[in-house]
């Protein structure tokens, strides 16, 4: 009796960065955000670092073992204007845009309390891999999405921190459609919405220490987990015409 009532006290909780179970719309919004402390100028060489991670091996251009076509490239016309782009190598592999907070003269990083909203318009095409993500000395991953064309509805949503996932559905999301994205970076609680609704709370956070730069960019497939490209695509994109942090 008494864990049913505190489970249910914690499903009424107010939407903070470590507030809030599980659950698809039962809680609003997060708490009035703070100042923003970055706003994305996806044109700056001062805030973003083109075309190469060390979450790539070696810093990249290719990362083969997580099953990616990706070859990545500085080249402004595949990232630098929001418009995340990949085109066809006669090897094999995809020019592909990215870029990262980390190795740029900023070097923003995320901390815990962070709350980090985005809007992108999803790919089209078989074989597009966009996402935002996280990433420090190996690890410290947080996905605020995930897309796969080929399951046209879902969106991958994952704490690599302290393995949590969702897979949320929705009718809103697929190929093409504009995505309003959210996440609060708690201690003790991810929370994500989607379109304005918590869609999930992990329940894990990412703890007190926890610091991570910011990774946007479209890999390609190689067709393991999902479908390579079709023979006759040659290109492929999503945008993300917004992306801003919130801090208190």
């Amino acid at each position: 009796m008494l864990s049913d009532l505190l489970d249910r006290l914690l499903r009424r909780g107010a939407g903070s960065a470590d507030g809030g179970p599980e659950g698809t719309g039962r809680v609003g919004r997060p708490r009035t955000p703070g100042e923003i402390v970055f706003d994305a100028d996806f044109s700056s060489a001062e805030q973003w670092t083109a075309g190469r991670s060390w979450a790539y091996p070696g810093g990249g251009p290719t990362n083969p073992g997580d099953n990616k076509l990706d070859h990545l490239v500085d080249d402004p016309a595949y990232s630098r204007a929001g418009l995340f782009r990949a085109t066809r190598r006669p090897d094999g592999n995809w020019d592909s845009g990215l870029l990262t907070t980390e190795g740029s003269p900023e070097g923003f990083m995320l901390q815990p309390g962070d709350v980090l909203e985005a809007r992108v318009r999803l790919p089209e095409q078989t074989g597009a891999w966009p996402a935002i993500w996280t990433w420090l000395d190996g690890g410290q991953e947080i996905d605020v999405f995930e897309y796969h064309p080929d399951n046209p509805d879902l969106l991958e949503l994952s704490n690599r921190v302290r393995s949590r996932y969702r897979y949320y559905r929705s009718p809103e999301v697929c190929p093409g459609a504009w995505i309003d994205l959210r996440v609060a970076f708690g201690s003790r609680n991810v929370a994500w919405w989607v379109n304005g609704v918590r869609v999930f709370d992990d329940r894990r956070g990412v703890g007190r220490a926890w610091r991570a730069h910011i990774i946007v960019n479209l890999s390609v497939c190689a067709g393991r987990y999902h479908p390579a490209p079709d023979e006759a695509t040659t290109e492929m994109s999503y945008e993300v015409a917004s992306l801003r942090v919130y801090r208190d």
